[in-house]
């Protein structure tokens, strides 16, 4: 076991049980090929809980500063975790997002940018677009229904693929692809929130 599967079994084993996670549509999840992985965002947890329940490895980006931290700074990487500069237009981690993409792996994104405490999905940035239209990759949408509270349900839903190859054929703009990515994540969140009656 590598330290990725180990670190996913040990995360698992913690978070599981104290949020009563539970998985939707991991049937979805394409077996191989590129995977942009995206999902909405609600906590500084939700990086490990999607690593944890997806069904193959995840690159997620971490801020730069990570890295410089002495305990972070050996185990992210073997993590899959890559460093990204904030604020500005870091070119080397678009490249590496793009390439790891075009490699056939998965690369997890939250398209908001930032964690969103108001329980409604944001706006999602224009970056996912970018990605899903030059990574050759197809898009799983992913929701994250909370709330993080010990002992209440989690769900993790994943939809099924969103195929990019019309839109790159297109030419459509990263703006417009990024906002059919997140009304894929919307229909999740409305599809199986608590509170819907359907």
């Amino acid at each position: 076991m590598d330290f990725y599967q180990f670190a996913k079994s040990v995360v698992f084993s913690v978070l599981k049980p104290v949020f009563r996670v539970e998985i939707i549509g991991r049937e979805h999840f394409p077996k191989d090929g590129g995977v942009l992985l995206c999902s909405n965002h609600i906590d500084t947890l939700d990086p490990p809980m999607v690593g944890m329940t997806s069904p193959r490895p995840v690159n997620f980006m971490a801020k730069e500063e990570l890295f410089k931290i002495p305990v972070l700074k050996g185990i992210l990487p073997k993590v899959h975790a890559f460093p990204v500069k904030r604020g500005l237009s870091d070119r080397q981690a678009l490249r590496t997002a793009v390439n790891l993409l075009k490699d056939g792996q998965v690369v997890g994104l939250f398209p908001e940018g930032t964690r969103n405490k108001t329980g409604q999905l944001g706006k999602g940035f224009s970056g996912a677009g970018f990605f899903a239209l030059r990574g050759n990759a197809v898009v799983v949408p992913c929701a994250i229904i909370g709330p993080y509270k010990a002992f209440r349900k989690l769900k993790i839903v994943y939809g099924a693929p969103i195929d990019m190859e019309p839109y790159r054929e297109s030419k459509a703009k990263a703006e417009e692809v990024t906002a059919v990515i997140m009304s894929h994540i919307q229909l999740l969140l409305d599809e199986h929130h608590p509170d819907n009656k359907k």
